[in-house]
């Protein structure tokens, strides 16, 4: 499996001209990075007598931050996986009609299945987001600045599950399904920059 390589060797794989891991991989791995942080400030937390009253909703954010840390290590695989089916589809054969038939409909079938997974991955970075004001409120404040990093880290990848929605629904001819996922999606962005910019003020306040 990819994410038990080595950093080094990720990053190897990523700079190199195949095709997988790419910007997917990239982007699940950075919302893994967001989750962590979140899961940083909660354990830096923990147990801390000057926090005693905020135990609980620690308790409450780290609990959800590590269930989508391990959601989005788990994404970054199913990246590869929905990435490589489509390449594979691209490469069926198309020398009969029948062939040509069978081959479009198996792409455009692995291109839905291209699109799922960074808008799960979309939906993981939103509820990561959400997590960082009150961790940034209720976290041990000597890690708030890991609050603020864990935001960008969320709403980058929330962009970048973004362009892998867009770039697949752009080849996908079923116009229904396009106007489904392309306003879930829409939905999923709303105002989710100006709340990065909010956490990040009241970071920087903190500082």
């Amino acid at each position: 499996m990819l994410t038990e390589k080595p950093v080094m060797t990720f990053l190897d794989e990523l700079a190199s001209s195949a095709p997988a891991p790419g910007g997917g991989s990239a982007a699940a791995l950075a919302a893994a990075i967001g989750a962590a942080l979140v899961s940083m400030v909660a354990n830096l937390t923990v147990g801390k007598k000057k926090y005693a009253d905020v135990q609980d909703d620690i308790q409450r954010i780290l609990s959800h931050s590590e269930a989508l840390r391990h959601k989005c290590v788990k994404l970054l695989e199913d990246d590869v996986a929905a990435y490589t089916e489509v390449i594979r589809a691209y490469k069926m054969p198309r020398d009969t009609e029948e062939q040509k038939q069978a081959r479009s409909a198996t792409i455009q079938e692995a291109l839905k299945g291209a699109t799922a997974v960074p808008m799960e991955r979309a939906e993981a970075c939103v509820e990561i987001l959400n997590l960082c004001p009150e961790s940034a409120e209720k976290g041990n404040v000597r890690a708030v600045s890991d609050a603020g990093v864990g935001a960008l880290m969320a709403e980058a990848a929330l962009r970048a599950a973004a362009f892998n929605v867009w770039i697949n629904l752009g080849s996908i001819k079923d116009k229904a399904f396009v106007q489904k996922e392309g306003a879930r999606l829409n939905a999923l962005l709303e105002g989710k920059a100006e709340l990065k910019e909010e956490i990040l003020k009241d970071v920087e306040a903190k500082l």
